[in-house]
């Protein structure tokens, strides 16, 4: 369960994040959704990767 948002770093919880959703489909995540921090991105022709400092690597789409 995520904590946070992938998208903008707030709280998941009493908020509406549909525009967030909306916009990571369309490209990768930003902040770690464990503990907010701001994650290394690596975009290639192929696809993409996010790690945080904390939790390594967190996505690959």
């Amino acid at each position: 369960m995520s904590t946070f948002c992938g998208h903008c770093g707030e709280a998941v919880a009493g908020r509406d994040h549909g525009r967030c959703a909306q916009s990571l489909a369309l490209e990768p995540p930003r902040f770690c959704s464990a503990c907010r921090r701001r994650m290394k991105v690596q975009v290639t022709p192929r696809g993409w990767s996010a790690a945080c400092v904390e939790h390594g690597v967190v996505g690959v789409g």
